[in-house]
């Protein structure tokens, strides 16, 4: 009897669905290595977080294997691929609502990557394409800001300056 497939490209397309439904700005965090084509000058720390929402890509594919489209980056058309096994979360911008997955730990090592601090074209000074902290598959996030404004909060810097987000098998 052969493997079943993964739910993991099932998953995506779901959290994908579900953000476009509530009018939120589906993101996709990928670690980056030799089998993704990203625009290396966007990565970080061996990580790129992608908006993959209706108006920022052109011909998105989100099959059961792979997550392709055309988007632009410093004004200038580039075709992204990632394998499904380098996704490691889909979730809504606004909220940070969405669902996290674990990277292989032979695929989780990027190779020949370096950090590069360059803002993400995709979005402004402002947006920060990281969920805010709390949880995310399920949860609620959190519904004040700092100083008591509504919307979502940003994540603390504290440490390594990452998400916190927790992981799906």
């Amino acid at each position: 009897m052969t493997e079943p497939t993964s739910t993991k490209p099932y998953l995506v397309r779901a959290i994908y669905e579900w953000c476009t439904d509530n009018g939120y700005t589906p993101y996709l965090a990928v670690a980056v290595n030799e089998t993704t084509r990203v625009p290396r000058a966007h990565v970080r720390n061996g990580e790129i977080v992608l908006n993959v929402s209706a108006l920022a890509t052109h011909r998105l594919q989100m099959s059961n294997t792979e997550v392709s489209f055309t988007a632009r980056f410093s004004g200038v058309a580039e075709e992204i691929w990632v394998p499904i096994d380098r996704v490691t979360a889909i979730y809504a911008k606004e909220t940070g609502h969405g669902m996290a997955f674990e990277v292989a730990k032979d695929l989780a090592e990027p190779i020949g990557l370096r950090d590069v601090s360059v803002e993400s074209p995709a979005s402004s000074e402002d947006d920060d394409p990281r969920p805010p902290s709390g949880p995310v598959a399920g949860g609620r996030g959190p519904t004040s800001g700092p100083s008591g404004s509504s919307g979502p909060s940003r994540p603390s810097s504290g440490g390594s300056g990452r998400p916190a987000l927790r992981r799906v098998k």
